[in-house]
């Protein structure tokens, strides 16, 4: 028999690629539920997702069934054993719901690469230039701002912190030491694929001493919700700049803007926030502060290499029993066991 693969709930940019990949060593059913219940149902028996095996998710599916939170994953049936999500941010799904039901999950790791350093590139240009004030100035038929020379600094001679020296963090590290800029940066462990201009600092309160431009690039798990909070934001150098392309969360955004506030940040450039899409009214007041609307990766390029991604776990699951983009849970040892199609 086939396997069946479900695509939740669609691909907008690699149509070909799931027919090569998966046309000729499965059954690719494309989910139509509106809803969560309706979802469920298809997999009992006689319905269009009964026996599916693997699940391609992509984020908007959440519009229509939900997140894949602890209810969702525990309704699956013992069938699905792969669930390949289309992001390298994999927090729309409970990963410790699909560890107890024996489900793994993979993500799209370098596919976002390019596209949220570029982006995080970007906000930090915007923040230490004031770009994002002076084009409203200039919108506003007020040509350039008062004194904005005294509020900002070239790139040049700058130090760049990188919370979190993964794909994305490396990345940015490559663009601005190319200004060139300092990079310091402190990770779990000293990355041994970084470059001898990359400073590694065990200490994170002392790599924050030296720090003009903060880039956070961790991902969110309960361990970081609120990791850059009072102690750590305080630390920081007066008038020093936080950039997030990371997720929301993991800033504890109420001591950001109170060091806003009070001037001992300098500005800020968010393209994540904790409660998407609503953004924090109070965000808004502050000038100083370049905004996005989660566009990391919101370009047609990185969109499709990130649905190949998926796509290809999927087909390495199927032919081998084992994708090779496994979510940090299922490491420690998972690769060494193959679940039974």
């Amino acid at each position: 028999m086939v396997p069946r693969i479900l695509i939740c709930s669609k691909i907008v940019w690699a149509h070909d690629d799931v027919k090569e990949l998966l046309g000729s060593i499965a059954d690719v059913v494309y989910v139509d539920a509106d809803n969560r219940a309706e979802f469920l149902n298809g997999f009992k028996p006689g319905g269009k997702y009964e026996g599916a095996v693997g699940i391609y998710r992509e984020n908007e599916s959440a519009n229509k069934i939900g997140i894949f939170d602890k209810e969702l994953i525990d309704g699956l049936p013992s069938s699905v054993k792969w669930i390949a999500h289309n992001g390298a941010g994999y927090d729309p799904v409970d990963v410790h719901a699909c560890v107890a039901k024996g489900i793994y999950l993979s993500n799209t790791p370098g596919a976002v690469d390019d596209a949220t350093a570029t982006t995080a590139l970007y906000l930090m240009i915007s923040t230490l230039r004031q770009y994002s004030v002076a084009e409203r100035s200039l919108r506003a038929l007020k040509w350039k701002p008062s004194g904005l020379n005294s509020k900002t600094h070239d790139l040049t001679g700058r130090t760049l912190a990188i919370l979190g020296l993964g794909g994305i963090g490396l990345r940015l590290a490559e663009l601005a030491h190319a200004f060139p800029m300092r990079i310091i940066y402190h990770s779990r462990h000293k990355a041994t694929n970084a470059p001898e201009w990359c400073e590694y600092f065990e200490n994170v309160e002392e790599m924050l001493a030296q720090t003009d431009v903060l880039s956070i690039h961790v991902p969110l798990r309960k361990e970081t919700e609120g990791l850059v909070g009072e102690k750590w934001i305080r630390a920081l150098k007066p008038g020093a700049i936080i950039i997030n392309t990371a997720r929301g969360k993991v800033i504890d955004e109420e001591v950001m803007i109170r060091a806003l506030e009070d001037g001992h940040l300098g500005a800020a450039g968010l393209d994540v926030f904790p409660n998407e899409p609503q953004v924090n009214p109070r965000l808004l007041d502050f000038p100083q502060v370049t905004l996005l609307p989660h566009m990391g990766t919101e370009n047609q390029d990185s969109q499709r290499k990130m649905e190949v991604r998926a796509l290809s776990n999927l087909k390495d699951f199927l032919n081998t029993g084992m994708g090779k983009d496994l979510v940090i849970e299922f490491r420690n040892g998972a690769s060494k066991v193959k679940p039974k199609l």
